[in-house]
C-alpha cells in the first residue's frame, strides 16, 4: 500500500464529489440538473440536504461514498491485520467500488448541468420530505454497504484457504455495525410507513421492504456464526457463505429498487439501462463468489468439534431457522416476477402468504433463543438448563394465562407469553454468571460489575425481539372502523 492506488484517496475524491451535489442543493444551483428535479428553493434546509440522497442519482453517489469510506476504514484501522489479507480485503472493495462508480459515471450521474437553469426547481415528492425519511436512506445504506466488508473478509478468506478464530475477531465487529446501522434503517422507514402512509401491523410485506429484511436476516446468521468461528474454530464454510449471501442479497435489493421491476411507493427508477447494468454487475459479484467458494471452500474443514446440545448447537439452529425464513421471504418477494416472465402469469403474493409461512418458522427460533444463552460451549444438557429458568417459564404462563382469561382471545396470549419469555429470559445468562440468590448479594454485584459488555448487549437485543413479539400480539387486538363522519358527529370505536 505504499505506492499506487490508495482507498484513503479514493474516498476523498467521492466525498469531495458528494460535497459539491450538497453544496449545490443548499445553495440552490438549479444549474445541476439533479438539483433542478429534486429541490426548491423554499424547501427547509435540512430537506435540500437530505434531497440530495433522495434520488436515484445522489443515492448512488451515497453509496459510492460509503464504500469508498469502508476501503479508507479498512486501509487507516485495519493495521493490524496480516498484510496479505489486508491488501486482499481492500482489493475486494476496490473492485467493488469500481463496478459502482462505473455504473455511476455511465448511467447516473448526478452532476449533469442544466443550461439554461431554471428560475426554480421541481420540487421533491412531499411524502419524502419528512425527518423519518431523511436519516431512513443513509442508515439503510450504511448498513447494506458495510455488509461489503465481511464479503471482502470472506473472499480474500477463499483465496488464502485459511479461516480460523482471528478471522472471526476481524470480521465480527464490522458485521455488528452494518447490522445495527441496518436495523436503524428499517425501523426508520417501518415508523414513516406506518404514520404517513397507513401501513398499519408489525410489517406490510412490501416487496421493498422485503428487500431490505433479507439481508438483515442472513446478516444475523452472519453474527451469530462469527461468534462460533471466533469462539470455537467451527461452522467456518457455513460463515463464509453468509457473508456472501448477505452481501449478495443487499445488491439484489439495490437491483430491485432500481431497475423498475417492482412497484412500490418506494422504488427509485425504472431505466432498463440502469437494471441491466446492476444485473451485469450481481452476476460477477454473485456468481464470481460463489464459483470460489465452490472452489475453495472444501479447504476450510473445520476444527472445533461439539455436541448437538451446546451453545453451538443452539446457534446452528438459530441459522437454519433464520435462513428458512430468508428463503420463504425471498420466494414469495420474487416468484411473481419469475412466473410472470417465464408464464406470463400475473400473481399477488401479500401478507397473508408470508404470516402464514414465516410464523411456523419464528416461533422455534424464539423459544430457542432464550435457553441457547445458558448453554455452554461444546457440550451442555437441556433438562438442567431449563430447569435454571423456571421463574421466566412461571411468569409467561402466568401472564399468558391472565390475558386469555381477561381478554378472551387465545392468539394474542400466547404471544404476550412469549414476549414475557424472551423479555425475562434474555438476562438469564446474565443471571447465572453473577450466581443470583446461590451467593451473597455482595459476590453478586462484584460479578455484575466485571460482566463483559457483550453479555449486556446480547440481553438487551434479545429482549427488543421480545418487545417486538408483545407488538405483534397487540396488533391482533387493534380494531379497525371505516365510516363517512358528519360535521358534528361521534364515533364510537374499541
Amino acid at each position: 500500500m505504499r505506492a499506487g492506488w490508495r482507498p484513503e484517496g479514493q474516498f476523498v475524491a467521492v466525498a469531495l464529489a458528494f460535497g459539491a451535489l450538497v453544496c449545490s442543493s443548499v445553495i440552490d444551483d438549479f444549474s445541476v440538473l439533479n438539483v433542478a428535479e429534486n429541490s426548491h428553493s423554499l424547501k427547509p434546509l435540512l430537506y435540500k440536504i437530505s434531497g440530495a440522497w433522495g434520488n436515484h442519482e445522489g443515492s448512488i453517489l451515497l453509496w459510492c461514498l460509503m464504500l469508498a469510506g469502508c476501503g479508507a476504514a479498512v486501509a487507516s484501522f485495519g493495521r493490524g491485520l496480516p498484510s496479505a489479507l489486508r491488501a486482499r480485503v481492500i482489493g475486494v472493495l476496490g473492485a467493488c467500488a469500481a463496478g459502482f462508480l462505473l455504473f455511476t459515471l455511465l448511467t447516473s450521474n448526478p452532476l449533469l448541468r442544466l443550461w439554461p437553469p431554471p428560475a426554480d426547481g421541481r420540487d421533491m415528492n412531499p411524502l419524502l420530505q419528512d425527518p423519518g425519511l431523511a436519516f431512513h436512506p443513509p442508515l439503510l445504506y450504511a448498513g447494506y454497504v458495510g455488509f461489503a466488508v465481511p464479503f471482502a473478509f470472506a473472499v480474500a478468506a477463499l483465496i488464502e484457504g485459511r479461516v480460523d478464530a482471528a478471522w472471526g475477531r476481524w470480521v465480527r465487529p464490522w458485521a455488528l455495525a452494518s447490522w445495527a446501522l441496518l436495523t436503524g434503517g428499517i425501523a426508520l422507514g417501518s415508523w414513516w410507513a406506518y404514520y404517513e402512509l397507513g401501513w398499519g401491523g408489525y410489517w406490510f410485506w412490501d416487496p421493498v421492504e422485503n428487500a431490505s429484511l433479507l439481508p438483515w436476516l442472513t446478516g444475523t446468521a452472519l453474527l451469530h456464526s462469527a461468534i462460533v468461528v471466533e469462539k470455537r474454530e467451527a461452522l467456518k464454510t457455513w460463515t463464509i457463505l453468509l457473508a456472501i449471501a448477505t452481501f449478495s442479497l443487499s445488491l439484489t435489493g439495490t437491483f430491485l429498487v432500481r431497475s423498475g421491476i417492482l412497484n412500490s411507493v418506494h422504488s427509485f427508477a425504472s431505466d432498463p439501462t440502469r437494471g441491466v447494468f446492476i444485473l451485469g454487475l450481481l452476476v460477477i459479484v454473485i456468481g464470481g463468489s460463489l464459483a470460489l467458494f465452490a472452489w475453495r471452500a472444501p479447504a476450510l474443514g473445520a476444527t472445533g468439534l461439539f455436541a448437538p446440545i451446546s451453545r453451538e448447537g443452539a446457534l446452528v439452529l438459530n441459522n437454519i431457522f433464520i435462513c428458512s425464513i430468508a428463503t420463504v421471504v425471498f420466494t414469495g418477494t420474487l416468484y411473481p416476477l419469475f412466473a410472470e416472465l417465464v408464464f406470463g402469469a400475473k400473481l399477488s403474493v401479500g401478507a397473508p402468504f408470508f404470516n402464514a409461512t414465516v410464523l411456523p418458522l419464528a416461533v422455534p427460533v424464539l423459544l430457542a433463543m432464550t435457553v441457547g444463552q445458558i448453554l455452554p460451549w461444546k457440550r451442555a444438557a437441556l433438562g438442567p438448563a431449563l430447569v435454571r429458568l423456571w421463574w421466566a417459564a412461571a411468569s409467561a404462563a402466568a401472564v399468558g394465562l391472565a390475558v386469555g382469561l381477561g381478554l378472551r382471545v387465545a392468539l394474542p396470549a400466547i404471544g404476550f407469553a412469549g414476549a414475557v419469555w424472551l423479555v425475562l429470559g434474555s438476562f438469564g445468562e446474565i443471571i447465572e454468571r453473577v450466581r443470583l440468590f446461590r451467593v451473597p448479594l455482595s459476590v453478586s454485584r462484584a460479578r455484575l460489575g466485571g460482566l463483559p459488555l457483550s453479555v449486556w448487549a446480547a440481553a438487551l437485543a434479545h429482549a427488543g425481539m421480545g418487545v417486538t413479539v408483545a407488538g405483534i400480539a397487540g396488533m391482533a387486538l387493534a380494531s379497525e372502523k371505516i365510516a363517512a363522519v358528519a360535521v358534528g358527529e361521534s364515533i364510537a370505536l374499541a
